[in-house]
């Protein structure tokens, strides 16, 4: 997807106007996602406490709180560059065939077949 996200039709535009007309605490909320967004992808450089604290008394209330009691363990992922994606990918290889196996043998058949699927 390579289109910009920030870039909206005119039939969207207007929906969003109306919607935000109804619950303006929407707008908000919006305008939040979208800085949060922007912290992710490092494009934004406010920082995450002005974050937290902008959100604190919003719609993502909860999500700001969950963020500032491991503040550090967030601002680690959004500002290094490793990933647990590579680990990630092969637990949940191993869980789709262990779930395929459910009620069939035991281990030896799960490691056979772990090792004839790499």
């Amino acid at each position: 997807m390579s289109e910009d996200p920030t870039l909206l039709d005119e039939q969207i535009e207007q929906f969003l106007g109306h919607l935000y007309d109804c619950a303006p605490e929407l707008l908000k909320a919006g305008d939040l996602a979208r800085r949060f967004a922007a912290l992710i992808r490092g494009d934004d450089d406010a920082g995450l406490e002005q974050w937290i604290e902008d959100a604190t008394n919003s719609e993502l209330a909860s999500l700001a709180a969950a963020i500032g009691r491991d503040i550090a363990a967030v601002r680690g992922a959004i500002t290094k560059p490793w990933s647990t994606s590579p680990g990630e990918g092969q637990i949940n290889r191993l869980k789709t065939i262990k779930r395929q196996m459910y009620g069939r043998s035991g281990y030896p058949l799960l490691r056979n077949r772990l090792l004839a699927a790499a």
